[in-house]
């Protein structure tokens, strides 16, 4: 079950970015000063979203090819928690990421900070949604 490895693999991947984000980058960066947070903040989401994204695609086909395949559901249930990420990212966490993107280097204070806060928090439900579906993905490749 060739795709159904290469989901979990997928799913693995997001799932370590996405808790490394919430539990190094993030702490790490908020030991900086509000502007040099903020500085950090905006080049490393960027990266962070085009590394992810594609993920989220790629786990969601993989996923959809192993359950059309095999017939098992935990396979597209494993691929749609992953691409749940998309909606998630635009309706729970883009007003956030847009107002930090929009600020200024100069603009930065606590007002930055607090949102940068706010924004590893909606950011830890990408975690949970990426342990999810590796937890998914196990399952359908541990079952018969």
């Amino acid at each position: 079950m060739f795709a159904g490895h290469l989901a979990l693999m997928i799913a693995a991947l997001f799932t370590g970015a996405a808790f490394y984000i919430s539990f190094a980058e993030q702490p790490a960066r908020l030991g900086l000063d509000d502007h040099a947070l903020l500085a950090q903040w905006k080049p490393s989401y960027r990266r962070g979203f085009a590394m992810q994204a594609p993920l989220a695609v790629a786990g969601l086909v993989l996923g959809t090819v192993a359950w059309w395949l095999t017939g098992r559901p935990a396979f597209l249930v494993g691929g749609i928690l992953l691409l749940a990420n998309w909606p998630w990212t635009l309706l729970g966490i883009m007003p956030t990421n847009k107002a930090l993107m929009a600020m200024d280097a100069g603009e930065a204070g606590p007002g930055s900070r607090a949102l940068i806060v706010k924004w590893n928090r909606r950011h830890s439900i990408r975690t949970a949604l990426g342990c999810l579906s590796t937890l998914a993905f196990l399952v359908a490749l541990s079952s018969n």
